[in-house]
């Protein structure tokens, strides 16, 4: 084998191992996201679409179809990166194997000059008599020497033909699984595509009957934005009733002035409680244990009316009916309060932080109870109009509101 090839097998070994490594990380992770889209479709499907028998206004279909739209449309994309990162491997692999099989035929036509080496010198005189041939002592000791080096370096050609030969195998078997994962993936793909396109047209139709009373339905949303808001307000009375309670409270034990300031006066343990809170930032569970998010945190202009923007002060998660809501962390029961238009509200105080369950039945804590992370709390509440179980989740810092994604665990 030429020092060339022995080089440029080393390099490139060294570049397709780390290359490799960042490839199955890479991999790894689109498969995970793949599987949680999938999942995320199959929610929608079993609670937006799950039961049909039930009238859904033209714009509650359009709603819930376009979420299914999103999902499916990611779903072709990461399925797309997933292909071309396989690609990439495929090459690469394709790329070691022709490399491998030059430096096994090169080690090969080594080994088999130095047998037949070996074998001529044999025909010539016996190992013994080529050691008797010595002229001395010195001699013959270098003379041993060098025929014990030969036959080990004879074995070690041996063992490294016969490694190269099994990273060989595997290599090629990885290239036939990789390229049956691709295709599996095409095949996937495809299939997406095609329920894509009937969904785009059953969404074209909607959309077109909505265009037909846009002003109706834009009237529609701004009613229940106008709700919303006035939900909100009731939560922020509340939140800064509950911190001047909670302030009144320690000051009492302290026997100290109460201070005007809106933020939470914090025991040495509710300070504790914060940092953990904070560290835990983006790692929280989900308030319920299955849902699919249909409102998130901020302004939105709706996909099909482009001149109705809406606002949600939380994130809003359709569930199944009973669904149990639970308690994102350790905390203790801030409030329970009953208001107009979504059943009750649980407020649980967490430091200096606040989480907010609404539209909820059922409340099995009450106001003062500590409560542990993923604690049952009570139920969603589901509305007669749509026969939805919709829990709006919020969080606050102090009197602060916060986007629920940068705390919940892929929300």
């Amino acid at each position: 084998m030429t020092n060339f090839y022995k080089y440029l097998f080393v390099f490139l070994s060294f570049f397709y191992f780390n290359s490799g490594i960042s490839q199955v990380n890479k991999q790894k992770e689109l498969e995970e996201k793949r599987q949680a889209i999938l999942n995320e479709i199959k929610q929608i499907n079993n609670l937006l679409f799950a039961t049909q028998k039930e009238e859904k206004s033209v714009l509650t279909q359009v709603e819930d179809l376009n979420s299914k739209i999103i999902a499916r449309q990611n779903l072709i994309r990461v399925t797309n990166q997933q292909a071309n990162y396989l690609s990439r491997e495929i090459n690469n692999n394709r790329t070691k194997i022709n490399l491998l099989e030059t430096e096994l035929k090169d080690l090969k036509e080594d080994y088999a000059s130095m047998i037949l080496k070996s074998y001529k010198s044999k025909s010539q005189h016996s190992r013994i008599m080529f050691l008797l041939s010595s002229e001395s002592f010195l001699q013959g000791y270098k003379r041993l020497q060098y025929m014990n080096q030969y036959a080990k370096h004879r074995k070690l050609q041996g063992e490294n033909i016969k490694k190269k030969s099994v990273v060989l195998e595997e290599l090629n078997q990885v290239l036939t699984e990789d390229k049956n994962k691709k295709e599996i993936l095409i095949d996937d793909n495809k299939l997406a595509k095609t329920k894509l396109s009937k969904e785009l047209e059953d969404q074209s139709k909607l959309v077109l009957a909505l265009k037909k009373d846009e002003n109706k339905f834009a009237r529609q949303i701004q009613k229940k934005q106008k709700e919303a808001i006035k939900i909100d307000r009731e939560i922020e009375k509340l939140i800064r009733a509950a911190i001047t309670a909670a302030n009144k409270k320690i000051a009492k034990k302290r026997g100290a002035k109460l201070s005007s300031s809106k933020k939470l006066a914090l025991t040495p343990e509710a300070k504790l409680i914060a940092v953990d809170f904070t560290k835990n930032k983006g790692k929280l569970p989900w308030p319920v244990k299955n849902g699919v998010v249909v409102k998130r945190f901020g302004n939105t202009q709706h996909p099909q009316l482009p001149n109705v923007t809406t606002y949600c002060s939380g994130v809003e998660i359709t569930t199944e009916k009973n669904a149990k809501v639970r308690a994102v962390f350790n905390g203790e029961v801030m409030e329970i309060q009953k208001i107009k238009g979504a059943a009750k509200a649980v407020f649980i105080q967490h430091g200096d932080y606040i989480t907010i369950y609404q539209n909820m039945i059922n409340v099995t804590v009450k106001k003062g109870d500590k409560v542990m992370t993923k604690q049952e709390i009570g139920s969603v509440a589901t509305k007669g109009s749509s026969g939805k179980s919709i829990l709006k989740f919020l969080v606050y810092q102090n009197d602060k509101k916060m986007n629920p994604a940068s705390w919940i665990y892929k929300l």
